[in-house]
């Protein structure tokens, strides 16, 4: 993983008082070095070394010395045979993220049973900004097949459950959208026809639009009011979504979507009246 790199020398810094680091963004710079610390951190490479920091970091090695002790006071970082792992004040505060965003037994339950039947993998997507992001996902039992993690996040502007989460976006938030994508502003009239589309239709497609030999098929959950405040989808291999098998796909979502409604599904992205923040960036 490569590290963005600090533009400031260690002997500019070192030359600074406090006041002045403060001044120039040095504590900013502090929250950011030790974060890109702690980021290579991965299941494939639960320890590093000290030599792996330097070196991904591009620090010196007596700064990732003073970063690494201060993260290890703070519990976030751990010595371990070979190097550092995750420290314990993860853990609290992993327990803590699982909690407010994990999604209720029974929605789970409901998004297995489809993925076992379909035998496509199942994602639940919110909208954040000018984001989705995914908040439950249930794996097909393809060996090939759609991985996504939960917290992963992907554009509004492509996918079908940008389509469905767009079903009423306002023209400032299309706008918004349209301008972070590789189009912009010309993409305002497509991102509205195909929201609509999808609303029309009660449920949207797409194919390589993200990822390419992808596609997905998503329907929209609502909230006590209504509105829509989530996308449950299925995805896959395209070969495996041919027209017939949408049709079917979409039917079986629109179900299960229904029962995840009347559960009275709500997530913290959504806002606390699990209706969505209306009109703006962060409405679903």
């Amino acid at each position: 993983m490569a590290v963005a790199r600090d533009e400031v020398t260690p002997d500019e810094e070192s030359g600074r008082s406090d006041g002045e680091r403060d001044a120039g963004g040095a504590g900013v710079r502090s929250v950011r070095r030790a974060l890109d610390i702690l980021t290579l951190l991965t299941e494939d490479r639960p320890v590093v070394s000290l030599r792996e920091i330097t070196e991904a970091t591009g620090l010196p090695k007596t700064t990732v010395l003073r970063l690494v002790h201060t993260l290890e006071q703070s519990g976030l970082l751990w010595s371990a045979a070979g190097g550092y792992t995750a420290g314990p004040g993860l853990w609290r505060w992993a327990h803590l993220a699982r909690t407010q965003w994990e999604v209720t037994r029974e929605t789970r339950g409901l998004m297995r049973g489809l993925a076992d039947r379909t035998r496509e993998s199942v994602n639940l997507f919110v909208a954040h900004d000018l984001h989705r992001v995914c908040v439950a996902h249930e794996e097909s039992p393809h060996p090939l097949r759609h991985v996504i993690e939960v917290g992963d996040q992907q554009p509004l502007w492509a996918g079908a459950s940008s389509k469905i989460l767009l079903g009423d976006a306002p023209d400032a938030l299309l706008r918004r959208v349209a301008l972070a994508s590789p189009d912009g502003e010309p993409a305002v009239a497509a991102l509205r026809t195909t929201a609509r589309e999808a609303r029309r239709r009660g449920y949207a497609v797409s194919s390589g639009e993200w990822d390419d030999g992808l596609t997905a098929v998503a329907v929209p959950v609502t909230g006590r009011s209504g509105a829509v405040i989530a996308s449950l989808s299925l995805s896959g291999p395209s070969q495996r979504f041919p027209y017939e098998a949408v049709e079917r796909f979409a039917a079986d979502l629109a179900e299960v979507a229904r029962l995840i409604s009347d559960q009275g599904f709500s997530h913290p992205l959504t806002g606390a009246s699990g209706s969505g923040p209306r009109g703006t960036a962060r409405r679903a």
